[in-house]
């Protein structure tokens, strides 16, 4: 194995495409050829845990937080990104780090810290935006159900928990092969009409290769007509935060208790608790402030979530209890959902959690 194919199953689960503009998700260090003989696997980078990898036997590390954030001018080991990269340079560790896009995957992990407080029914808080596209293209009649399987093969056609969907309508097409062509009808240098179906369905930016492809490769003429068009529609397969539902309501206490079990937080910083039951909850790993309108506007009692500021404690204005479990915490269980991707596409293959804790924050 090589350390392409982990960072292509990676991009397979939460495309790169799905990342924030600020981040810097993919492959950080190392090359993509390079063999890979064990795997660490890391919320963060830190020297400790490329140490660890040295002790381990394992040449790659797969992280949540990007080791390089920023570019680096100058790596003399004056602070503990640039001492990590040399370190892993040095023992030719490579290193692949998954971060906003992981969050933004529906599978991701806000899905995961759901699976782990016990929510069901769950759905994106907040559906990525400018990530669709529409495909219209032209098929001869006899042709349409071959086209259509590809295309929908490809991951095209599917608008939230319905797949196959697309429309159709009749017309007819005009063309004129010139010299160099091998009309699939008509003739060449001599106008053509031939009775076709509009065909138009709707897909996911990222897999907009892999559509086209499946469709050139399925129509029958020498030259497809085809048009893409941005769309501005939700992508609810896609974005930040989750909402989800307990199987029954608690006490807004119990729910706290869980929440600190769950988590093995040392403390949990919370806004005024409103004496209401919970069921119905928010959530969002790492820092999900912005995300605290679009909670109150859900109907959620809770949003858990870490990185809050003082002030942003007032914006829940007595209509939701805000959660701060702490943003190590909220993110700590990323590495199981690397591993379960990992080890069900590799099962013999070794891949190892980091035992380093790289949580910067202590509590006293």
């Amino acid at each position: 194995m090589k350390v392409k194919d982990i960072v292509n199953l990676l991009e397979e689960f939460a495309p790169a495409s799905f990342q924030e503009s600020y981040d810097n998700s993919g492959l950080q260090l190392g090359s993509p050829e390079m063999d890979v003989s064990g795997i660490l696997l890391a919320l963060d980078v830190i020297p400790e845990v490329v140490e660890e990898a040295v002790k381990t036997g394992c040449n790659l590390i797969v992280s949540h937080h990007p080791l390089l954030f920023a570019g680096l001018k100058r790596i003399t080991g004056s602070n503990y990104t640039e001492r990590a990269v040399m370190k892993a340079i040095s023992h030719n560790i490579a290193v692949i780090s998954w971060h906003t896009s992981a969050d933004s995957a529906y599978r991701g992990v806000n899905e995961r810290i759901c699976r782990k407080i016990g929510l069901k029914n769950l759905e994106i808080l907040s559906p990525a935006e400018g990530k669709l596209r529409k495909l219209v293209t032209f098929v001869p009649k006899d042709h349409i159900n071959k086209v259509r399987e590809a295309v929908f093969e490809a991951g095209a056609g599917k608008i939230g928990n319905y797949d196959s969907c697309s429309f159709h309508a009749e017309g007819a097409g005009s063309f004129r092969g010139g010299e160099d062509t091998n009309p699939f009808v008509g003739e060449k240098g001599k106008l053509h009409l031939e009775p076709e179906l509009r065909f138009e369905t709707i897909f996911p930016l990222h897999l907009q290769k892999k559509v086209i492809q499946a469709l050139k490769s399925s129509h029958p003429y020498e030259e497809v007509a085809y048009d893409i068009y941005a769309l501005e529609n939700e992508y609810n397969h896609a974005g930040i935060g989750m909402i989800g539902e307990l199987e029954s309501t608690v006490d807004e206490k119990t729910f706290l208790d869980s929440l600190k079990e769950v988590f093995s937080t040392g403390v949990i910083r919370h806004s005024k608790l409103l004496g209401k039951k919970v069921q119905r909850v928010a959530v969002c790993g790492g820092s999900g402030s912005f995300l605290i309108q679009k909670a109150i506007k859900s109907g959620v009692q809770f949003l858990v979530t870490g990185d809050m500021k003082y002030h942003q404690f007032f914006d829940a204005e007595d209509k939701i209890v805000i959660a701060d479990i702490g943003h190590y915490e909220s993110e700590k269980f990323t590495t199981e959902i690397f591993y379960d991707l990992i080890t069900k596409k590799f099962p013999k293959f070794a891949v190892r959690f980091s035992d380093t804790n790289t949580n910067p924050i202590n509590y006293f």
